[in-house]
């Protein structure tokens, strides 16, 4: 079974990962559909609450979620990308 963390109390109430999607325009049933289409294996409470930084997720899936912002990104034309966990 995998572990989760419960995340710190960000300095901002909104969390990294929902400014990210709602950057790239995503609705969260939306970018839990191309999270999950990659390999995401959260169901959608949990995911919510990666998305929300309630729950920080096992460095996989927060991959999994980033890359789904990536190409979503990707797609809008965007040079903007978020960083994958080995990346920070």
């Amino acid at each position: 079974m995998e572990q989760h963390h419960q995340a710190s109390p960000p300095n901002d109430p909104e969390s990294q990962l929902k400014r990210a999607r709602r950057e790239v325009g995503l609705s969260q049933d939306e970018l839990w559909q191309r999270y999950f289409a990659l390999g995401g294996t959260a169901a959608p409470g949990e995911f919510e609450a990666y998305v929300d930084g309630d729950v920080i997720p096992v460095p996989h899936e927060y991959d999994v979620l980033v890359h789904a912002l990536n190409e979503r990104s990707m797609e809008l034309g965007s040079s903007h990308r978020w960083p994958y966990s080995a990346d920070e």
